[in-house]
């Protein structure tokens, strides 16, 4: 019997030794042979889970200093020097709160917590900075210096994590330079089509994807492309915090939204081809007028998705070209680009074979030349994961705050990031659903409800 206590207490000498190098693989193989636990879990009451939410409010203030345009609107576009210093911003304070940062070969940051087992699956959070042109400073932006101050509250109530938490400010979720949405989180999510296209993209100004990205201090090599993607499982979860850009929470005055679903978007480009002339001299029934066959196709774009006989269904001509451009001349030639969405996506497809259908029929009944008809994405609507809406419902219900089933009819990076790992959503209100606008507001109570959420959520999927 003295035999068998001194043996033990020999093994657990030994394992408080070595566990400073080998992690808590062995405290759990000690517990199982000695029947107890070596150290207790923290538990924490979700009471004690405290936001500085001023310092997380000037910290979005002086990250919307780094605009291209005059406050109170922010412009913020991939690869400029604005958005280069928005991105150091970032890394400062995600090493401020202590954690390890790496960025990969097109700008995503990361910034890490380790856990109990660092071995395993880490949950992961975070969304973009980057910002459209004239647009406002709470877009993404809360989703990421949110999620800092998320793992700052964590680490303030002496919470240890079993899996590593990790924050991402993915790279260009707004298309604004070349025109590829969601382009860091696709990249992650393994897109080789993308991979393969950004060797050759350019802006407007013929920039080449590979040149500005090296002038941000990325990398200039195609082939590194590649080396972003990650596998499947590389998260064992994935959780965004976001305003809700809509006015339902506010409108119902709820606190938060719990995403449960995420519409996706399929984008057409659309050119028709005509007979320019005289706006005086050409007589109406001999005009082949490329400006009307667009005006009509934009008409039954809006018949299509009224058609479609939901709400969900929404489409959008956002950009209509026509050519020459001249009041006293007949459009020869028109361009438009056309945004479908749904969380249906057979639903959504339809609507893109009958957009189709009427760009031909316009042709015939007004004798135009259908020049161009591309979808240049088809992106599938993702669904959020069954185990993380119950985290963030039970988050809510013990934090007592008022929430609502909700779906996101605006796309996110969390659309991508369901391709890797199980996914979910957070919204709180923002100011009459203003987004992509100088008005666009989140309160600090809004926004410290959602950090606390977004805190206690990570909590518990780190402990599972």
């Amino acid at each position: 019997m003295v035999h068998s206590l001194l043996l033990l207490l020999l093994l657990l000498t030994l394992t408080a030794t070595s566990a400073q190098h080998d992690g808590p693989s062995i405290t759990a193989t000690m517990e199982q042979f000695s029947g107890y636990k070596i150290h207790e879990p923290h538990s924490f009451q979700p009471s004690s889970l405290s936001v500085d939410a001023q310092a997380l409010q000037n910290q979005i203030d002086e990250l919307a200093a780094f605009s291209d345009s005059p406050a109170p609107s922010v412009t913020r576009v991939l690869y400029t020097d604005k958005d280069v210093l928005g991105r150091r911003y970032v890394k400062t304070q995600m090493e401020l709160a202590g954690l390890s940062v790496r960025e990969d070969a097109v700008g995503n940051i990361f910034g890490r917590w380790d856990g109990l087992e660092p071995e395993l699956a880490a949950v992961a959070t975070g969304s973009h900075i980057d910002a459209i042109p004239y647009s406002g400073k709470y877009d993404g932006v809360v989703g990421v210096l949110g999620a800092i101050e998320a793992i700052r509250v964590l680490k303030r109530s002496g919470f240890k994590p079993r899996r590593p938490l990790e924050v991402i400010s993915f790279t260009s979720e707004e298309p604004t330079r070349f025109g590829i949405g969601c382009l860091g989180s696709r990249l992650l999510a393994g897109s080789e089509d993308l991979a393969n296209s950004l060797k050759t993209s350019t802006d407007i100004q013929n920039i080449s994807f590979l040149d500005a990205a090296g002038s941000a201090g990325y990398s200039k090599n195609e082939d590194d492309l590649s080396s972003v993607f990650l596998k499947k499982g590389t998260y064992s979860a994935f959780v965004e915090l976001h305003i809700e850009q809509g006015p339902i929470l506010e409108d119902e005055g709820i606190s938060i939204g719990i995403v449960t679903a995420i519409a996706a978007p399929a984008s057409l480009t659309v050119e028709f081809e005509g007979n320019g002339g005289h706006a005086g001299a050409a007589l109406m029934p001999n005009r082949n007028d490329a400006g009307l066959a667009a005006s009509e196709l934009a008409l039954a774009v809006e018949r299509h998705v009224l058609d479609s006989g939901s709400i969900d269904t929404v489409g959008t001509v956002g950009i209509l070209e026509l050519h020459p451009g001249a009041i006293n001349s007949i459009p020869s030639k028109s361009h438009l680009e056309i945004d479908t969405r749904d969380i249906d996506e057979e639903r959504r497809n339809k609507v893109v074979e009958k957009i189709h259908q009427s760009a031909i029929k316009i042709t015939k009944t007004r004798g135009v030349k259908l020049s161009d008809f591309r979808v240049i994405n088809q992106d599938p609507p993702a669904i959020s994961d069954e185990a993380v809406i119950k985290a963030v419902e039970t988050a809510t219900k013990e934090l007592n705050l008022t929430s609502k089933l909700m779906i996101s009819r605006a796309y996110h990076d969390s659309l991508f990031m369901a391709r890797l790992s199980p996914m979910g959503m957070i919204f709180i209100p923002c100011y009459k659903g203003y987004s992509h606008k100088p008005e666009e507001f989140a309160t600090i109570e809004d926004m410290s409800n959602g950090v606390k959420v977004l805190a206690l959520t990570l909590a518990k999927l780190s402990s599972q």
